[in-house]
């Protein structure tokens, strides 16, 4: 009798441990029936990290089309659990179909997986009874592995799991990765520690002093802020192209708390002009803190510590700069909160700028990076995991921007978050930062986290010199064209995006769990066009990676010389002008300790890891039809030709703007 031959080439992954010593079992299932349950053996050692092999599995006759691959894995003797990383399996069928069947998981000692393969399908496309079930059977267990947590009602929700080592082993960090950013951290505290900094509560007596936090670690920016940043036009450029971009806007009318007058501002600005014709113009700017208004502060000392709301009005001047022209403290108006303005003495005008800075960067850390990357990834990546089976075409594609995103979240929330964490440390402390994620969330739109039309509502698009405007957009549209060609793909019509339910269900979780169900927000809760899907799937990749990498790169560069901006203050801020020196600057930054604590903080979240997957990189090989396969490689394309356009303006710029080069981009939130 003829037997049906179906090879087999099975891949491990390449990461440390993937390979095993353990027996592996293949059962095929298709159509007509299914194979024997198979040991792959071949001479030797089968599975080894990076390796593929290959093997034959014979049947009486052939199985129809081939619908599932089921592997078990049994232990080989008596040795300790020996793990599998099974990166994919192809199958070639005696009728000569090459049918590709991800796995990407890791495999335990009498676990059983049932991997589906071929093309991506969506749930109304299923149409065998074997199918069906294991479509239903996999969201149920995802279901009860993925679970919703509320923490705090006013904060966007998060997965249930406590530990890491609750983890699927697939979401955690690499044995590389873990090994790197462990030995990061011990350097920079072996280094702080060899210098006497680490613990010390000493103040600053000199900003010569603060030069010397780190021998070795430094960048070219992080040096050219240590020379410029008394310079105006340098603190205006850094609301533009620095670590958070996201708050300045044009302002044609002053608000009624800010009683800045012509008299004030008229000599820096252009001769014979005035506030009101620049305001014309479009050369007027401004930051409103008002969302620091009244938050609590943290107690140290037996003393509430400081933080300001304040207002900087900006000026566009004819060479190009952005210089701050007048700032006021607080927001109500009064004798004891005056406006400061360029002419006043150095140290009350580097003051009134110092707590400008550094409210502003608690607002990013807390508002911009945490919650609107950080926390919103999680969201999207759970609702993704619980509402689509691994064979949905949005699976497929969103699934790579989710790499380690739980794992670096619980480690925000245990280490960033905890009891003498960085940001408890802060002014605000643990209650402040999250009072101020509350109040960032409730003022979220669905436009504000869509750089088109963000860059529109602010006023922004044609404000010289801002190059986070410039590559982000181009950015944006790059991966709109991309989530085009693949949601259209799938999608032929807006009847089909109505009629799944998987995909439904997913943006009524993130409406529901992300956006609190905030219909003033803008948000979607359903779908009813196939442009609908398009938009939001790609403000999702946004997000996760090129708005990440825009507020997270540059965190060492430009917070980790304290006098430009810290997230902890002394003293309170000026009521008076005339009162300043130097000596008030230094008392009022974090003490010794303090200060290189933040510092070792930034270095970590900002160093160049190994282990990383950037922007456009698929190395895991979900997609087995040639059309989104040929999409991807369109969309690294375009990626290259941008990143040779960035590298090439960067090279005529006296500070080049990096952050958003798509070789600087991670596809997910890993860091």
């Amino acid at each position: 009798m003829t037997m049906a031959e179906y090879k087999l080439e099975v891949t491990t992954g390449d990461m440390k441990y993937a390979g095993t010593m353990d027996n592996i079992y293949i059962t095929l299932f298709g159509t007509e029936g299914k194979s024997d349950r198979t040991k792959l053996d071949n001479l030797g050692i089968d599975f080894i990290s990076g390796k593929t092999g290959a093997y034959t599995i014979k049947t009486s006759m052939s199985l129809g089309k081939l619908l599932l691959v089921k592997a078990e894995k049994d232990p080989f003797f008596l040795i300790s659990e020996d793990e599998w990383y099974c990166s994919r399996i192809v199958v070639t069928t005696p009728e000569g179909d090459v049918v590709l069947f991800p796995c990407y998981r890791w495999i335990s000692r009498g676990q059983l997986v049932e991997l589906r393969g071929g093309r991506a399908m969506k749930v109304f496309d299923d149409d065998h009874p074997l199918l069906i079930d294991h479509r239903r059977n996999e969201l149920l267990d995802k279901k009860k592995l993925y679970q919703w947590e509320i923490t705090d009602e006013k904060l966007p929700h998060h997965s249930h799991f406590k530990n890491v080592s609750e983890f699927p082993a697939e979401l955690r960090f690499s044995a590389a990765k873990s090994d790197e950013m462990l030995h990061t951290k011990r350097m920079v505290g072996v280094e702080l520690m060899f210098k006497g900094l680490a613990g010390s509560t000493k103040q600053w007596t000199n900003t010569d002093d603060i030069k010397k936090i780190f021998w070795f670690k430094k960048t070219t920016i992080s040096e050219y802020v240590i020379q410029h940043w008394k310079d105006d036009d340098f603190f205006g450029f850094q609301f533009l192209n620095a670590i958070n971009p996201n708050v300045i806007k044009r302002c044609s009318e002053l608000p009624p708390n800010f009683p800045v007058t012509e008299e004030m501002v008229k000599p820096f600005l252009r001769d014979g002009s005035s506030l009101k014709q620049e305001m014309g113009k479009g050369n007027i700017f401004i930051c409103d803190q008002k969302i620091m208004d009244g938050i609590p502060t943290r107690t140290y000392d037996g003393h509430p510590l400081h933080v300001t709301a304040g207002l900087c009005l900006f000026y566009m001047n004819p060479e190009n700069k952005l210089m701050p022209i007048a700032i006021q403290l607080h927001q109500q108006p009064s004798e004891q909160n005056p406006i400061f303005l360029p002419s006043d003495s150095e140290t009350d005008w580097l003051l009134a700028k110092l707590f400008i800075k550094s409210s502003d960067l608690l607002e990013h850390q807390a508002v911009y990076h945490l919650m609107s990357t950080h926390f919103l990834a999680e969201v999207f990546a759970i609702a993704t995991f619980r509402c689509f089976p691994e064979i949905h075409p949005l699976y497929k594609l969103l699934i790579p921007h989710f790499r380690y995103t739980l794992n670096i979240n619980n480690g925000a929330r245990n280490n960033l978050l905890g009891p003498d964490g960085p940001l408890t440390i802060s002014s605000l402390g643990y209650e402040g930062i999250k009072e101020l994620m509350r109040r960032g969330l409730s003022r979220m739109t669905y436009s504000s986290l869509c750089l088109p039309e963000n860059i529109a509502a602010r006023g922004l698009q044609s404000i010289p010199n801002f190059y986070y405007r410039d590559d982000g957009l181009k950015l944006w549209n790059i991966i709109n064209s991309f989530v085009k060609y693949i949601v259209e793909y799938y999608y032929p019509s807006d009847s089909d995006v109505c009629k799944d339910g998987e995909l439904q269900e997913w943006i009524n979780e993130i409406f529901t769990h992300g956006f609190l169900g905030n219909k003033l927000s803008g948000f979607p809760a359903s779908f009813n066009t196939v442009e609908e899907v398009i938009k939001f799937i790609t403000m999702v990749i946004f997000t996760v990676s090129v708005q990440h990498a825009a507020i997270n790169n540059g965190q060492f560069d430009y917070s980790s010389w304290a006098p430009c901006g810290s997230g902890l203050l002394h003293k309170p801020a000026p009521t008076t002008k005339g009162q300043s020196s130097m000596t008030t600057l230094l008392e009022t930054l974090p003490n010794i300790g303090e200060t290189v604590k933040f510092a070792g903080m930034l270095w970590v979240l900002s160093h160049k890891y190994t282990d990383v997957v950037l922007l456009g990189q698929y190395p895991e090989e979900r997609f087995d039809e040639p059309t989104p396969k040929q999409m991807i490689k369109e969309f690294q394309a375009e990626l290259s030709y941008l990143s040779e356009e960035i590298t090439a303006r960067n090279s005529r710029l006296e500070v080049p703007y990096t952050y958003l080069n798509p070789t600087e981009i991670e596809n997910s939130v890993t860091i």
